[in-house]
């Protein structure tokens, strides 16, 4: 029955559904485990390495989490060429607030607008949907740390703690059972490598099949003398 349906992006199914949007989410659901925790002093994110190759050059980039500006960065889970294409609207999103503002992007704001980026594509002719789900950490002066998810249909959602990928829907289970609001970032690595040990594929895990990155903030304290009527700082 689907096929009669899934030939364009724009069809709907008589059940309302897009089978284009759901091909890219099982992508999504065969690629590498990414997974993000939010603590009290940081945001962690940890992905999986695939295909890991020791004839491969590795060093000028990252295979699965990019940074996007100084207090913002991004783990992808599905087709690693969509990704490239995201990730790179997302920095140009970020630099064009920038230049206009004068101050970093809200981290919410630049997923709303890479959301509504990738929305498009589910909706013209022509296009077809980003095989693609990313995990975002950040902080603003506004909210703080955060932590966002967005799927290849557009839809985005702000979490504690989650997970992308394969055996996605293990992770998320363990995540709900062990996951502590008040823990820090020591607790939440420990917890990441305990969920990830548990629902991977693989005996052991090894810093060449793990990729890992956190985000903290560096207070800078300026201390100011008041001496013969000048402020020096």
């Amino acid at each position: 029955m689907s096929r009669r349906y899934d030939s364009r992006t724009t069809i709907f199914s008589p059940e309302g559904r897009l089978y284009q949007v759901e091909y890219a989410m099982e992508a999504v659901g065969h690629a590498g485990s990414c997974l993000g925790i939010l603590a009290e002093d940081g945001v962690l994110l940890v992905a999986e390495r695939r295909n890991t190759n020791k004839l491969l050059d590795e060093v000028s980039y990252s295979e699965k989490i990019y940074k996007l500006y100084d207090d913002l960065a991004c783990s992808v889970a599905g087709i690693t060429s969509d990704a490239n294409v995201l990730t790179n609207e997302l920095r140009l999103i970020a630099q064009r607030y920038m230049l206009q503002y004068q101050e970093p992007i809200p981290c919410e704001q630049l997923v709303s607008t890479l959301c509504d980026f990738k929305q498009a594509y589910t909706q013209f002719g022509g296009k077809r949907p980003f095989g693609v789900s990313i995990l975002y950490m950040g902080w603003d002066k506004h909210y703080g740390y955060q932590l966002y998810q967005s799927d290849p249909s557009g839809n985005y959602g702000g979490w504690k703690a989650t997970c992308i990928g394969n055996n996605s829907a293990a992770a998320i289970s363990m995540l709900k059972q062990e996951y502590k609001e008040e823990g820090k970032l020591s607790d939440a690595l420990k917890l990441s490598l305990k969920v990830l040990s548990k629902t991977l594929d693989m005996t052991k895990l090894t810093s060449e099949k793990i990729e890992m990155t956190t985000l903290t903030l560096i207070v800078e304290i300026k201390v100011i003398h008041f001496v013969n009527r000048h402020w020096i700082v």
